[in-house]
């Protein structure tokens, strides 16, 4: 009798706590190889929470069956943290950081999910810097009101075919929000958990706050699979603090992919002019073993929306290249 199949049935009847169904119900068993010369089975698991609590019951459970039912030596057992049950759950996870405000890094977010689009791509946009969510501004939107379902969940907004929420939809117009940790964790949930995402999405883009406080640590639970791109620019302070947000990400075990140089430098026939200086992307970029991915310029688009680049402008075609490297990393 094949033993992979055996067990497969047996630990497909292991409950994950975090969901109260069985692996099986779940279909969270993504992979199972057993290596009979070295007495080994190796498993790939998908858990509601990525908790101690909850995969060392699951682990037990498993080494039961495993190893003195069927007496194999080892067991090796990887676990991934299942998205939301609304989310986007094909979506690559892009989430675009600074160590300080003011980098252009909204700006940046926006005009890449265009880029995506652009491409061919399906783009959904969180706008998570809660206490400066800018997102409905730089899209120019102006209607800022969700619709919902009856059970309380929320469709994201629809702009020239990208899908974006922001902490502007919930808060009166020109009114600061004065929320502690507890709140913040509340409207993230709504973002994370109870927004009814396009299933058929190719990337979210989260525009993150700048720092590494309660919202990144809390995005972190939510998608802890989301890749980070931090925004800087050629000053040396700023470089200074996307260094250290930076290698605070990496210790919350976010896998940091690259640099974006913004501001880079003002462009004026042929001449360059760095007004904020040089090299600071490169300097952080170096520092924590990543590629420097792009280094935008100052400029001022030319079409429709303020903000955002057209694809066939000069910096909306280092968008564009941006966006290509992003889908390669990711």
């Amino acid at each position: 009798m094949n033993n992979k199949k055996v067990i497969l049935k047996k630990i497909e009847e292991v409950v994950d706590s975090s969901r109260d169904k069985t692996l099986g119900e779940l279909q969270a068993i993504k992979h199972i190889g057993i290596d009979e010369e070295n007495s080994t089975v190796v498993l790939l698991i998908e858990v509601g929470k990525k908790m101690n609590e909850v995969t060392s019951v699951i682990t037990r459970a498993i080494a039961k069956v495993v190893k003195i039912e069927y007496g194999y030596q080892s067991l090796v057992i990887d676990y991934e943290q299942a998205r939301p049950e609304n989310f986007a759950k094909k979506a690559k996870i892009i989430a675009i950081a600074s160590g300080k405000g003011g980098v252009g890094k909204s700006s940046v977010t926006a005009n890449l999910a265009y880029a995506f689009k652009a491409l061919g791509k399906k783009v959904g946009i969180i706008d998570a810097d809660i206490y400066g969510a800018n997102m409905p501004k730089i899209l120019e939107i102006e209607k800022l009101e969700l619709n919902g379902t009856e059970s309380g969940k929320v469709y994201p907004y629809q702009i020239d075919g990208i899908e974006m929420v922001s902490t502007e939809f919930f808060v009166e117009e020109n009114k600061a929000l004065m929320w502690r940790g507890p709140m913040l964790g509340k409207v993230l949930k709504i973002f994370f958990e109870d927004t009814i995402w396009s299933q058929d999405l190719d990337f979210l883009l989260i525009d993150l706050p700048p720092g590494t406080g309660d919202v990144m640590m809390d995005v972190n639970n939510f998608v802890p699979d989301a890749k980070i791109v931090l925004v800087t620019t050629p000053h040396p302070s700023a470089s200074h603090i996307a260094i250290k947000a930076g290698f605070a990400t990496k210790d919350l075990k976010q896998d940091v992919i690259g640099v974006i140089e913004n501001m880079s430098f003002y462009e004026v026939g042929e001449e360059k002019h760095h007004i904020f200086g040089e090299g600071g992307g490169a300097l952080v970029a170096d520092k924590l073993l990543v590629p420097l991915l792009s280094q935008i310029p100052i400029g001022q688009p030319t079409g429709a929306k303020k903000s955002i680049y057209q694809e066939t402008e000069y910096i909306g075609i280092m968008y564009l290249n941006l966006a290509r490297k992003l889908m390669r990393l990711v």
